[in-house]
């Protein structure tokens, strides 16, 4: 399988996006990227659009449904917002989409900071594995892999996609 270019999936990431910021009247939307890849494609899309705005961090790991099994990744930094939440419309970037459960803990998280007014959802990856109900308003591209396969993001840059076999493992 050939995995798709991070730096060709940009440019058309960043007019999706404003193409749907404009749709909804959205003019000065709050960035987050999702620790670590999120926060790569964050930095990488905010270049594309040429975006000075502040960026924040948000690191789920404490507030994942699948914590007791997954456990703590060693090094845990903190999230950062450098905004406010309350009444914003906030633009959450994620590296790859797959159960939807990052995306789930990343909305609990945000909540727990203040009610936005919206959460536009942008991914490189969707790998349609979905076991919650949650989708990507703007997306690089779709992938479908075997059980035993998963995607890794290598960066922060270049941006580039490994393909990891499991099974192999």
């Amino acid at each position: 399988m050939t995995l798709p270019n991070p730096a060709e999936l940009l440019p058309q990431m960043a007019r999706d996006l404003r193409a749907h910021l404009a749709q909804r009247q959205i003019s000065e939307p709050r960035f987050i990227g999702i620790q670590t890849g999120g926060l790569w494609v964050a930095e990488a899309l905010l270049a594309e659009l040429a975006e000075p705005g502040p960026l924040g961090v948000l690191n789920v790991s404490f507030y994942r449904d699948d914590f007791s099994q997954r456990g703590l990744h060693p090094v845990v930094s903190p999230s950062a917002l450098p905004f406010e939440v309350e009444g914003q419309h906030l633009v959450l970037i994620d590296d790859v989409l797959m159960s939807g459960r990052t995306v789930r803990a990343a909305l609990n998280e945000l909540f727990d900071y203040g009610r936005p007014a919206s959460v536009t959802l942008v991914c490189l990856l969707d790998l349609d594995a979905r076991e919650l109900p949650i989708r990507a308003d703007v997306l690089g591209a779709s992938l479908s892999l075997a059980p035993s396969e998963r995607v890794k993001l290598l960066g922060p840059a270049p941006l580039a996609l490994e393909l990891q076999d499991l099974a192999a493992n």
